[in-house]
């Protein structure tokens, strides 16, 4: 988990939002465990822990005491708006200052990402 200006527990909370966005855990499904993720993850469990409770604190997931963490319901469609409005606010003013910088075509960016 390198590469990136971002803490640890916020890269892997974003791998989790992407697969719960993804459809790889839909509304409903149980989470991986803590320690299954962070074997799969090559982290320490207490950062995936980590960021595992943020989710809970933002409602996106609900413990099921004694079974996991499953995906709240309604959480995929919350989740979306969440990281739209994140987008929006955080990267996109920096990847058009980029797009601009370099002189690009923005609609010519777009248009050549379908072709």
């Amino acid at each position: 988990m390198t590469g990136s200006d971002q803490p640890v527990y916020l890269q892997l909370r974003d791998r989790i939002a992407a697969l719960i966005m993804d459809g790889s855990h839909p509304d409903g499904s149980m989470l991986p465990s803590v320690r299954a993720f962070a074997a799969d993850n090559g982290a320490n469990p207490l950062t995936v822990a980590k960021a595992y409770q943020l989710f809970q604190d933002e409602g996106f997931v609900v413990v099921r005491r004694g079974v996991g963490m499953f995906v709240a319901d309604g959480a995929t469609e919350r989740l979306k708006l969440t990281e739209r409005d994140r987008f929006l606010s955080d990267y996109w003013p920096r990847i058009r200052a980029i797009i601009d910088r370099l002189g690009l075509d923005a609609r010519a960016l777009l248009d050549a990402e379908r072709a």
